[in-house]
Protein backbone atom coordinates (compact mmCIF):
# COMPACT_ATOMS: atom_id res chain seq x y z
CA UNK A 1 0.00 0.00 0.00
CA UNK A 2 1.61 3.52 -0.87
CA UNK A 3 1.59 6.09 1.24
CA UNK A 4 -0.98 8.57 0.46
CA UNK A 5 -3.72 5.24 0.16
CA UNK A 6 -2.55 4.67 3.66
CA UNK A 7 -3.51 8.35 4.81
CA UNK A 8 -6.63 8.22 2.90
CA UNK A 9 -7.68 5.31 4.97
CA UNK A 10 -6.17 6.53 8.15
CA UNK A 11 -8.32 9.96 7.26
CA UNK A 12 -11.91 8.12 6.95
CA UNK A 13 -11.47 6.18 9.96
CA UNK A 14 -12.01 9.02 11.88
CA UNK A 15 -13.29 11.90 9.91
CA UNK A 16 -12.13 15.45 10.57
CA UNK A 17 -13.47 18.99 9.89
CA UNK A 18 -10.77 20.79 7.68
CA UNK A 19 -11.70 24.32 5.93
CA UNK A 20 -10.40 25.77 2.76
CA UNK A 21 -10.33 29.52 2.43
CA UNK A 22 -9.74 29.70 -1.19
CA UNK A 23 -13.19 28.48 -2.13
CA UNK A 24 -14.06 30.10 -4.67
CA UNK A 25 -10.80 28.63 -6.52
CA UNK A 26 -11.55 25.77 -9.28
CA UNK A 27 -8.98 23.21 -7.83
CA UNK A 28 -10.16 23.88 -4.49
CA UNK A 29 -13.83 22.61 -5.51
CA UNK A 30 -12.63 19.85 -7.40
CA UNK A 31 -10.95 18.54 -4.35
CA UNK A 32 -13.95 19.34 -2.34
CA UNK A 33 -16.28 17.47 -4.27
CA UNK A 34 -13.49 14.06 -4.19
CA UNK A 35 -12.76 14.47 -0.96
CA UNK A 36 -16.74 14.64 0.30
CA UNK A 37 -17.02 11.69 -2.22
CA UNK A 38 -14.25 9.52 -0.76
CA UNK A 39 -15.65 10.66 2.83
CA UNK A 40 -12.04 11.57 3.36
CA UNK A 41 -12.90 14.77 5.71
CA UNK A 42 -16.11 17.12 6.18
CA UNK A 43 -15.46 20.26 4.01
CA UNK A 44 -15.95 23.49 5.07
CA UNK A 45 -15.30 25.98 1.86
CA UNK A 46 -14.83 29.98 2.54
CA UNK A 47 -16.11 31.83 -0.21
CA UNK A 48 -19.92 33.61 -1.67
CA UNK A 49 -22.13 30.95 -1.57
CA UNK A 50 -23.87 32.16 -4.88
CA UNK A 51 -20.57 32.20 -6.69
CA UNK A 52 -18.76 28.83 -5.24
CA UNK A 53 -22.38 26.94 -6.42
CA UNK A 54 -22.17 28.94 -9.97
CA UNK A 55 -18.39 27.81 -10.70
CA UNK A 56 -19.31 24.37 -8.79
CA UNK A 57 -22.17 23.88 -11.61
CA UNK A 58 -20.39 24.71 -14.49
CA UNK A 59 -17.47 22.43 -13.78
CA UNK A 60 -20.23 19.88 -12.63
CA UNK A 61 -19.48 19.00 -9.23
CA UNK A 62 -21.56 17.60 -6.42
CA UNK A 63 -21.12 19.57 -3.33
CA UNK A 64 -24.24 19.06 -1.84
CA UNK A 65 -21.90 17.26 1.50
CA UNK A 66 -19.85 20.33 1.64
CA UNK A 67 -20.57 23.32 4.05
CA UNK A 68 -20.46 26.91 2.48
CA UNK A 69 -19.38 29.53 4.74
CA UNK A 70 -19.29 33.54 3.52
CA UNK A 71 -17.08 35.16 6.28
CA UNK A 72 -18.31 38.39 5.42
CA UNK A 73 -21.93 36.95 6.51
CA UNK A 74 -21.27 34.71 9.33
CA UNK A 75 -22.93 34.40 12.13
CA UNK A 76 -20.10 33.95 14.46
CA UNK A 77 -18.22 36.45 12.84
CA UNK A 78 -18.66 39.02 15.37
CA UNK A 79 -17.43 36.79 17.78
CA UNK A 80 -14.10 35.78 15.82
CA UNK A 81 -13.54 39.21 15.29
CA UNK A 82 -13.50 40.19 19.46
CA UNK A 83 -11.38 37.04 20.05
CA UNK A 84 -8.83 38.34 17.66
CA UNK A 85 -9.18 41.51 19.02
CA UNK A 86 -8.41 40.45 22.29
CA UNK A 87 -5.17 38.55 20.69
CA UNK A 88 -3.72 41.28 19.50
CA UNK A 89 -4.61 44.46 21.19
CA UNK A 90 -1.36 44.95 23.00
CA UNK A 91 -0.16 44.84 19.25
CA UNK A 92 -2.10 48.40 18.74
CA UNK A 93 -5.01 46.44 16.73
CA UNK A 94 -8.29 48.31 17.60
CA UNK A 95 -11.72 46.43 17.45
CA UNK A 96 -12.30 48.24 14.13
CA UNK A 97 -8.64 46.68 12.62
CA UNK A 98 -10.19 43.60 14.24
CA UNK A 99 -13.69 42.85 12.40
CA UNK A 100 -12.02 44.22 8.78
CA UNK A 101 -8.72 41.30 8.77
CA UNK A 102 -11.42 38.85 9.83
CA UNK A 103 -13.27 39.63 7.25
CA UNK A 104 -10.29 38.19 5.20
CA UNK A 105 -10.91 34.03 4.64
CA UNK A 106 -7.50 33.38 5.56
CA UNK A 107 -7.75 34.69 8.89
CA UNK A 108 -11.45 33.86 9.04
CA UNK A 109 -10.40 30.08 8.60
CA UNK A 110 -7.23 30.51 10.95
CA UNK A 111 -9.88 31.40 13.79
CA UNK A 112 -12.24 28.25 13.03
CA UNK A 113 -9.42 26.43 13.75
CA UNK A 114 -8.44 28.42 16.72
CA UNK A 115 -11.86 28.06 18.29
CA UNK A 116 -11.84 24.42 17.33
CA UNK A 117 -15.06 24.92 14.45
CA UNK A 118 -12.51 23.32 12.27
CA UNK A 119 -9.53 20.55 13.09
CA UNK A 120 -7.40 22.18 9.86
CA UNK A 121 -6.66 24.31 7.09
CA UNK A 122 -5.16 23.80 4.04
CA UNK A 123 -4.22 26.81 1.75
CA UNK A 124 -1.92 28.29 -0.75
CA UNK A 125 -3.54 27.51 -4.53
CA UNK A 126 -3.87 31.71 -4.68
CA UNK A 127 -1.86 32.76 -1.47
CA UNK A 128 1.72 32.83 -0.70
CA UNK A 129 3.59 30.75 2.40
CA UNK A 130 3.59 34.50 3.91
CA UNK A 131 -0.36 34.73 3.83
CA UNK A 132 -0.99 31.20 5.67
CA UNK A 133 2.08 32.05 8.53
CA UNK A 134 0.88 35.26 9.41
CA UNK A 135 -2.64 34.48 10.79
CA UNK A 136 -1.07 31.01 11.76
CA UNK A 137 1.71 32.69 14.45
CA UNK A 138 -0.98 35.40 15.13
CA UNK A 139 -3.96 33.16 15.68
CA UNK A 140 -3.25 29.43 16.30
CA UNK A 141 0.60 30.04 17.60
CA UNK A 142 3.07 27.33 17.70
CA UNK A 143 2.89 23.92 19.95
CA UNK A 144 4.11 24.08 23.31
CA UNK A 145 7.77 23.51 23.50
CA UNK A 146 8.07 24.57 19.84
CA UNK A 147 10.19 27.76 18.62
CA UNK A 148 9.81 27.30 15.11
CA UNK A 149 7.66 26.95 12.41
CA UNK A 150 8.90 24.61 9.63
CA UNK A 151 7.78 22.80 7.01
CA UNK A 152 8.05 19.20 5.25
CA UNK A 153 7.98 17.35 1.88
CA UNK A 154 6.99 13.66 1.93
CA UNK A 155 8.85 11.94 -1.30
CA UNK A 156 8.15 8.93 -2.18
CA UNK A 157 10.99 7.54 -4.75
CA UNK A 158 11.36 4.44 -6.68
CA UNK A 159 14.41 3.72 -4.90
CA UNK A 160 15.84 1.83 -1.98
CA UNK A 161 16.51 4.86 0.00
CA UNK A 162 14.73 6.28 2.99
CA UNK A 163 12.36 3.93 4.49
CA UNK A 164 11.01 1.52 1.38
CA UNK A 165 11.78 4.59 -1.12
CA UNK A 166 9.99 7.00 1.25
CA UNK A 167 11.90 10.18 2.79
CA UNK A 168 10.95 13.75 4.81
CA UNK A 169 13.10 16.70 3.32
CA UNK A 170 13.11 19.90 6.00
CA UNK A 171 12.85 22.77 5.77
CA UNK A 172 11.64 23.52 2.10
CA UNK A 173 9.29 25.96 2.32
CA UNK A 174 9.38 28.31 5.58
CA UNK A 175 12.81 29.52 7.06
CA UNK A 176 15.05 31.37 4.42
CA UNK A 177 18.00 30.97 6.63
CA UNK A 178 17.78 29.36 10.09
CA UNK A 179 20.22 29.58 12.64
CA UNK A 180 21.81 27.05 14.74
CA UNK A 181 19.07 26.81 17.43
CA UNK A 182 16.11 26.73 14.65
CA UNK A 183 17.73 24.31 12.32
CA UNK A 184 18.15 21.92 15.95
CA UNK A 185 14.05 22.57 16.45
CA UNK A 186 13.52 21.65 12.72
CA UNK A 187 15.73 18.23 13.29
CA UNK A 188 14.03 17.57 16.34
CA UNK A 189 10.41 18.73 14.86
CA UNK A 190 10.86 16.52 11.93
CA UNK A 191 11.85 13.32 13.86
CA UNK A 192 8.66 13.69 15.63
CA UNK A 193 6.78 14.01 12.63
CA UNK A 194 8.20 10.93 11.26
CA UNK A 195 7.77 8.44 14.29
CA UNK A 196 3.82 10.01 14.55
CA UNK A 197 2.86 10.56 11.14
CA UNK A 198 4.89 8.65 9.16
CA UNK A 199 5.59 5.62 11.37
CA UNK A 200 9.27 5.43 10.66
CA UNK A 201 12.08 5.07 13.40
CA UNK A 202 13.63 8.65 12.22
CA UNK A 203 17.04 8.61 11.34
CA UNK A 204 18.23 12.19 11.17
CA UNK A 205 20.75 13.61 8.60
CA UNK A 206 21.61 16.94 8.96
CA UNK A 207 22.93 17.67 5.41
CA UNK A 208 26.26 20.16 4.63
CA UNK A 209 28.73 20.28 1.67
CA UNK A 210 31.12 18.64 4.45
CA UNK A 211 31.36 15.26 6.34
CA UNK A 212 32.36 15.27 9.65
CA UNK A 213 34.76 18.18 9.49
CA UNK A 214 35.91 17.18 6.01
CA UNK A 215 36.11 21.09 5.62
CA UNK A 216 35.87 24.03 7.63
CA UNK A 217 33.43 27.05 6.81
CA UNK A 218 30.97 29.21 9.25
CA UNK A 219 27.76 27.28 7.33
CA UNK A 220 29.20 23.68 8.37
CA UNK A 221 30.02 25.12 12.09
CA UNK A 222 26.73 26.41 11.88
CA UNK A 223 25.45 22.60 11.25
CA UNK A 224 27.87 21.14 13.29
CA UNK A 225 26.28 23.23 16.36
CA UNK A 226 23.32 22.56 15.21
CA UNK A 227 23.12 18.68 16.05
CA UNK A 228 25.10 19.20 18.99
CA UNK A 229 22.30 20.95 20.56
CA UNK A 230 19.32 18.63 18.93
CA UNK A 231 21.00 15.53 20.53
CA UNK A 232 21.63 17.48 23.67
CA UNK A 233 17.59 18.27 23.56
CA UNK A 234 16.35 15.29 22.39
CA UNK A 235 19.23 12.67 23.61
CA UNK A 236 16.42 9.68 22.44
CA UNK A 237 16.11 10.68 18.99
CA UNK A 238 19.38 9.64 15.99
CA UNK A 239 20.30 12.91 14.58
CA UNK A 240 23.71 12.94 13.37
CA UNK A 241 25.85 15.16 10.77
CA UNK A 242 27.28 16.78 9.33
CA UNK A 243 26.83 14.41 6.60
CA UNK A 244 27.31 15.05 2.58
CA UNK A 245 24.00 13.87 1.30
CA UNK A 246 25.98 10.93 -0.50
CA UNK A 247 27.07 9.50 3.03
CA UNK A 248 23.61 10.27 4.87
CA UNK A 249 22.03 7.51 1.89
CA UNK A 250 24.79 5.37 0.64
CA UNK A 251 26.10 2.48 2.86
CA UNK A 252 29.04 2.00 0.92
CA UNK A 253 29.73 5.78 0.78
CA UNK A 254 28.86 5.98 4.52
CA UNK A 255 31.13 3.46 5.14
CA UNK A 256 34.24 6.12 3.62
CA UNK A 257 32.89 8.92 5.27
CA UNK A 258 31.60 8.35 8.67
CA UNK A 259 32.45 4.97 9.85
CA UNK A 260 30.23 4.28 12.82
CA UNK A 261 27.68 6.63 12.32
CA UNK A 262 23.93 5.52 13.44
CA UNK A 263 22.82 7.39 10.62
CA UNK A 264 25.05 7.81 7.67
CA UNK A 265 23.55 5.07 4.93
CA UNK A 266 20.65 4.71 6.40
CA UNK A 267 18.76 8.21 7.05
CA UNK A 268 15.04 8.54 6.24
CA UNK A 269 15.15 12.08 7.67
CA UNK A 270 17.25 15.21 5.50
CA UNK A 271 17.38 18.44 6.83
CA UNK A 272 18.88 21.10 4.62
CA UNK A 273 20.84 23.64 6.22
CA UNK A 274 18.89 26.37 4.50
CA UNK A 275 16.02 27.01 2.22
CA UNK A 276 17.34 27.76 -0.94
CA UNK A 277 19.40 24.12 -0.75
CA UNK A 278 16.15 22.66 0.62
CA UNK A 279 13.88 24.10 -2.02
CA UNK A 280 16.06 23.36 -4.95
CA UNK A 281 16.79 19.92 -3.63
CA UNK A 282 13.38 18.30 -3.61
CA UNK A 283 12.33 19.98 -6.96
CA UNK A 284 15.69 18.36 -8.40
CA UNK A 285 14.75 14.66 -7.03
CA UNK A 286 10.71 15.04 -7.98
CA UNK A 287 11.92 16.26 -11.59
CA UNK A 288 14.99 14.19 -12.69
CA UNK A 289 14.05 10.88 -10.08
CA UNK A 290 10.18 11.45 -10.68
CA UNK A 291 9.68 11.24 -7.16
CA UNK A 292 6.56 12.31 -5.99
CA UNK A 293 6.57 15.30 -3.52
CA UNK A 294 4.24 15.43 -1.50
CA UNK A 295 3.50 19.25 0.59
CA UNK A 296 4.84 21.58 1.93
CA UNK A 297 3.28 20.16 5.21
CA UNK A 298 3.44 22.45 7.98
CA UNK A 299 5.38 21.32 11.49
CA UNK A 300 5.46 23.17 14.67
CA UNK A 301 1.80 25.09 14.74
CA UNK A 302 -0.53 24.29 17.98
CA UNK A 303 -2.88 22.74 14.95
CA UNK A 304 -2.78 21.93 11.58
CA UNK A 305 -2.66 24.41 9.17
CA UNK A 306 -0.84 23.78 6.02
CA UNK A 307 0.17 25.39 2.98
CA UNK A 308 0.01 24.01 -0.79
CA UNK A 309 2.24 25.36 -4.00
CA UNK A 310 0.27 27.85 -6.00
CA UNK A 311 1.25 25.37 -9.41
CA UNK A 312 -0.83 22.49 -6.91
CA UNK A 313 -3.29 20.23 -8.84
CA UNK A 314 -6.45 19.22 -6.96
CA UNK A 315 -5.05 16.03 -6.77
CA UNK A 316 -2.30 17.47 -4.58
CA UNK A 317 -4.85 19.47 -2.21
CA UNK A 318 -6.66 16.07 -1.77
CA UNK A 319 -3.74 14.47 -0.39
CA UNK A 320 -2.45 17.76 1.29
CA UNK A 321 -6.11 17.37 3.16
CA UNK A 322 -6.16 13.51 3.93
CA UNK A 323 -2.16 14.53 5.68
CA UNK A 324 -4.12 17.41 7.81
CA UNK A 325 -7.19 15.48 8.38
CA UNK A 326 -4.42 12.83 10.05
CA UNK A 327 -2.29 15.17 11.83
CA UNK A 328 -5.46 16.41 13.63
CA UNK A 329 -6.25 12.95 14.44
CA UNK A 330 -2.44 12.02 16.04
CA UNK A 331 -2.09 15.85 17.62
Amino acid sequence: MDFMTKMKNQAKADVRTIVLPEGEEERNLTAAAEITRDGIAHIVLLGNEAKVRAKASDLSLDLSGCRIIDPLTAENFEEYANEFYELRKKKGVTPEQAAEIMKDPMYYGTMMVKRNDADGMVSGAIHTTGDLLRPGLQIVKTAPGVSVVSSFFIMETNSAFGDNGTLLFADCAVNPMPDEDQLASIAISTADTARHLMGFDPKVAMLSFSTKGSAEHEVVTKVQNAVKKANEQRPDLIIDGELQADAALVAKVAAQKAPGSEVAGAANVLVFPDLQSGNIGYKLVQRFAGAEAIGPICQGFARPINDLSRGCSAEDIVNVVAVTAVQAQTR
